[in-house]
């Protein structure tokens, strides 16, 4: 009964759960994992992937609703389930997620592994030769770093680290005719790759570090009996944010991290054990982790899929996998010979990554960096590559005197450290760094060059939805704009204002920002194109975005399509509307494109009344992009730009190769060409010389 309750919960509600939307976006990366069309190799790397996804997912997301859970805070979900049955909903969907994730590895792709040339395997079915190379790496490497932690009555509990493979091993002794067990961890090195490699004439095998401990554990408990071996792996509570919880108040946000700050790590949330483990030991990990049946998860095979990246990336499989095409000349730019610093003082020139290469920013800021005319750089910074050119570049530009101010965002998730210690470098080369805006984080795109040429200074500008990393530019779609049109370096001028000092611009003319007034302004835009339905005039609304979670939003884009505005979404990731359903959004799809590339780009387009506006930059429609960070939407002014932009949205809602449908229900179709159709796939097609021609297409 309480099931039926809770499903017709979900089915009435005119939301769908951002968690649960989380977990069908990963359910659409493990179809690539499925898709024969694929290499092998691609197969195995986006099983990696979902594995990753879901460590992620657990730590933030589950981790963020049992800060709910633990300190007796309300929360419903956008479903419209409170903490409790929602706790239950989602888990019972991630073990789903997880059934189906290892019948995928160990039904459809482990089956295989002899045949592509390599295999996983344990001691046991090893040569007698190979067990001797095994025994003495265990020896020489891996026995040195293993420390055995017992709990019992005389040692407390001790720390066990995050989502590290672990041992629980439990012993068992005679002490005055009375056999007492104990319960010992040993976990496996953090800091030593996941399988030993070993090479045969035709084929690699791959020894996973664990079963060789496993092999080994009695070398850990001499005269001692062993009555059960238990491998385990938990996932805690990742750093609380107030970004990741999104109807928090700000003062309980700073309650919690204080008493986050008196704990070493935050609560389990999550414990994968493999098969038959030991009761004695599942019920202590239990009681002192306040966990139950839900969230543990019985592994049958490789615990921690992440470990294929290992065989992924290996040396004899990289040409195995996908190849990239090579980058084409944007189509706004004539020659990659052109010197830029002459070419956009009358051009503007729009990026297409990774079809178009990031080489045209780079090299500008090289350039830059040792040009005597150039008096100043100013720039944000999320996430950088190793070895960063950017991170060079500025460095160079400080140690040749020229001004240089950076944003560097330090609560960028998962890059901190590199954020910081990248920083630390300008700084001592004499660069004007700030590590943040206090709560806001700074997701905005943004490069100014300020260079003197004759009696006047123009200001080189360069916004967009990418990074400013050289390696994700070649694996994630983005789009940018390259320009000196005086509007635009004025609006980024006062945004870097606003970002370094107290600046409160009265109005940009070409940027839509946030936290001031994005979202309002979206609104307003949605609202025009519903006027214009209203008086039987053409309106559209196309918009590609990662996630679309914003309620105001969401409830502006219902009232346009009951206005009879039609309005075609692209949403890579979480989508809490819900397109289709009958007198709320029957004017409304939504499509999902997933494939070799990260749909990362963001575009607006409206179709107002014919004089279309369209918007590009680093904002989702979430929350968070309103209300919680530094963002910017530009608007593309060039007409020849802007129809670039509209070619960009034209094909990517043809695309029939890398699409997912999105149904009433918050469940997705695979796309599939129609018999007579032609085969689209946008993730090939940019690459296509053949369409590197901008058309004049409508949109709606």
């Amino acid at each position: 009964m309480l099931i039926n309750k809770v499903s017709d919960q979900i089915k009435r509600s005119k939301f769908i759960s951002r968690d649960l939307s989380w977990m069908r976006f990963n359910y659409r990366v493990l179809d690539q994992a499925r898709d024969t069309n694929k290499s092998f190799i691609d197969r195995l790397k986006f099983l990696a992937i979902t594995s990753s996804n879901l460590d992620e997912f657990f730590m933030i997301r589950v981790g963020s609703l049992y800060n709910y859970i633990d300190y007796g805070k309300e929360r419903t979900d956008y479903s419209g389930l409170r903490e409790m049955p929602f706790r239950k909903k989602l888990l019972d969907y991630a073990h789903r997620f997880v059934n189906d994730q290892y019948l995928t590895y160990n039904g459809e792709l482990k089956p295989l592994f002899e045949k592509y040339g390599f295999d996983i395997l344990k001691v046991a079915e090893l040569t007698e030769i190979e067990q001797k190379k095994v025994d003495s790496y265990f020896k020489n490497t891996i026995f040195p770093l293993l420390t055995p932690m017992v709990y019992d009555n005389y040692h407390g509990f001790p720390l066990l680290m995050n989502q590290l493979l672990t041992f629980g091993v439990v012993t068992r002794t005679t002490e005055e005719q009375k056999a007492l067990d104990r319960l010992t961890f040993v976990q496996i090195p953090q800091n030593l790759e996941r399988f030993y490699e070993i090479n045969r004439k035709d084929k690699i095998i791959f020894v996973p570090i664990e079963e060789i401990v496993r092999w080994k554990i009695k070398k850990l408990f001499r005269n001692v009996e062993i009555v059960s071996v238990n491998l385990f792996r938990i996932t805690r509570n990742g750093d609380f944010t107030l970004e990741e919880s999104d109807d928090l108040e700000a003062d309980f946000v700073q309650e919690i991290k204080a008493k986050l700050r008196t704990r070493k790590k935050g609560r389990v949330v999550r414990l994968e054990v493999e098969r038959n483990a030991s009761q004695f030991m599942m019920k202590i990990l239990k009681e002192r982790w306040t966990i139950d049946n839900a969230n543990v998860f019985t592994i049958n095979s490789l615990i921690d899929l992440r470990a294929l990246w290992q065989i992924v990336n290996h040396r004899s499989f990289r040409d195995k996998g996908f190849r990239q095409p090579a980058s084409v000349r944007p189509k706004s730019l004539p020659s990659d010979a052109v010197d830029m610093f002459e070419y956009l003082k009358d051009h503007d020139v729009l990026l297409h990554h990774p079809y178009n290469s990031m080489e045209p920013v780079v090299n500008l800021l090289e350039r830059a960096a040792e040009d005597p005319s150039v008096l100043g750089i100013k720039q944000t910074i999320y996430r950088l590559a190793d070895q960063s050119r950017v991170t060079a570049a500025l460095l160079k530009a400080a140690e040749n005197g020229k001004h240089v101010s950076v944003l560097f965002e330090v609560k960028a998730r998962f890059d901190e450290e590199r954020n910081i210690k990248e920083g630390e470098r300008l700084e001592k080369a004499g660069c004007f760094v700030i590590y943040g805006i206090s709560k806001y984080k700074t997701h905005t795109k943004m490069l100014m060059i300020i260079r003197k040429e004759g009696e006047k200074v123009t200001r080189y500008v360069h916004v967009g939805s990418g990074n400013y990393n050289e390696k994700t530019a070649r694996q994630y779609t983005d789009v940018s704009l390259l320009t000196t049109n005086e509007v635009y370096a004025h609006d980024v001028s006062e945004f870097f204002n606003v970002i370094t000092g107290h600046s409160i611009p009265n109005e940009y003319k070409y940027l839509l920002t946030s936290p001031k007034s994005m979202r309002t302004q979206l609104i307003e835009l949605i609202r025009a194109e519903a006027r214009h339905a209203k008086k039987g005039l053409k309106s559209g609304i196309v918009i590609k975005i990662n996630s679309l979670e914003d309620k105001e939003t969401i409830e502006e884009l219902y009232k346009a399509s009951k206005a009879g505005v039609s309005i075609k979404l692209i949403v890579r990731g979480i989508c809490c509307l819900r397109p289709g359903r009958a007198e709320l959004s029957e004017n409304i799809s939504v499509k999902s494109i997933v494939g070799e590339y990260l749909e990362h780009a963001r575009l607006y387009y409206f179709h107002n009344n014919g004089d279309s506006k369209v918007y590009g930059g680093s904002a989702d429609i979430m929350v968070r992009s309103f209300d919680r960070r530094l963002e910017a939407l530009f608007l593309i002014v060039n007409q020849d730009l802007k129809r670039e932009a509209i070619n960009i949205l034209y094909y990517n809602l043809l695309d029939n190769q890398n699409s997912y449908v999105m149904r009433e229900d918050g469940n997705y179709v695979r796309k599939r060409p129609a018999a007579n159709e032609e085969i689209m796939d946008v993730h090939k097609l940019f690459f296509n010389k053949a369409y590197n021609e901008v058309e004049n297409f409508e949109l709606v």
